[in-house]
């Protein structure tokens, strides 16, 4: 395969689960929200430094209020990281290799990037935020299937899930990071109901909260972090993805598995190994923030290794990717 179809079809898939996971980026904040104690206030930079864009959000914005938050997340055109830039730069991909992807594939993208590019100047958007940050999540799912069930499963299809899986193991991380970090409770508030609401809004947006409670009943932190960052069976846990990723990324390469034979073989072995022989008690004791920080530097050099295998000698004017 072309390597420029190849980056366009990797980049396309990672924009549009960027966009879906900036979605439960928000919408986690929005349900802590709801349960504030009364007179509490409301906080909404950690979204920002827990995204990694604080620098041009201050550049832009200054004060982290909730609608200047909100702006800049979801519909800043200058963003290239909020919702609808992510959007628009995977239905520029995607109209790139309109060949290549299957008619419905593409249809869901343009779909999509013109509700959410719609409802920019929709003013009653924000007033139930929640329900259009729903929709963002149902929109991305709808064109997961599609691809899935529209497209052959041979290098295209690999390139697109290998896109998808790392960028969502990316963001679960951040998710995660939001709580236990940013918002981390004082010591006389662990264990609380409200410390317990919390840790149920961080699984409910990962889409998580009935199959952790079918597993483990009770809402525990510890069980929670074990259960988005290391368990193998979750689709959305941080293991799992890069379980999956592996097995595309050596499908594309031809190399068996368990070896490596590039750069992004080798650094995506060595993490998902490192995730498998890690027990929760050593990443609390360590610290979730400073593991996942760890975590997402290491998820950055297999992205390299695969910008390095794959698509170094693309040709100028290929696919709009991420830095």
């Amino acid at each position: 395969m072309l390597s420029r179809v190849a980056d366009t079809i990797y980049w396309m898939s990672r924009y549009i689960e960027r966009a879906e996971n900036v979605a439960r980026f928000i919408d986690v904040n929005l349900l802590m929200l709801l349960d504030l104690p009364s007179g509490a206030r409301e906080q909404w930079e950690p979204l920002i430094i827990a995204s990694g864009d604080h620098t041009p959000f201050q550049d832009s914005y200054g004060e982290a209020t909730r609608a200047n938050v909100l702006q800049f997340l979801t519909f800043d055109q200058h963003n290239p990281n909020s919702i609808v830039s992510c959007l628009r730069t995977a239905r520029e991909n995607a109209r790139s290799i309109r060949e290549v992807i299957s008619s419905e594939m593409w249809e869901q993208v343009n779909t999509f990037y013109l509700m959410v590019n719609a409802s920019a100047a929709d003013s009653r958007v924000m007033s139930a935020p929640h329900d259009f940050f729903s929709d963002i999540k149902l929109a991305s799912h709808l064109f997961e299937g599609l691809t899935d069930n529209t497209m052959s499963h041979g290098e295209e299809w690999h390139f697109s899930r290998l896109g998808t899986l790392l960028e969502r193991a990316d963001k679960t991380s951040r998710i995660l990071d939001v709580k236990y970090f940013m918002l981390l409770p004082t010591a006389s508030e662990v264990g609380s109901p409200f410390d317990t609401i919390q840790w149920a809004a961080v699984l409910h947006s990962s889409s998580a909260f009935e199959m952790y409670r079918k597993r483990h009943h009770q809402i525990s932190p510890t069980l929670v972090v074990d259960f988005l960052l290391l368990d193998r069976d979750f689709p959305r846990s941080v293991h799992h993805c890069l379980i999956e990723a592996d097995e595309s990324l050596h499908a594309i390469s031809g190399t068996p598995l368990g070896a490596f034979r590039n750069p992004a073989e080798q650094h995506l072995g060595q993490l998902r190994s490192a995730l498998a022989y890690t027990e929760v008690s050593q990443i609390i004791e360590r610290g979730v923030h400073e593991f996942v920080d760890a975590f997402q530097t290491k998820l950055n050099l297999v992205g390299d290794g695969i910008f390095d295998t794959f698509f170094a000698d693309r040709p100028i004017g290929g696919a709009v990717s991420q830095p």
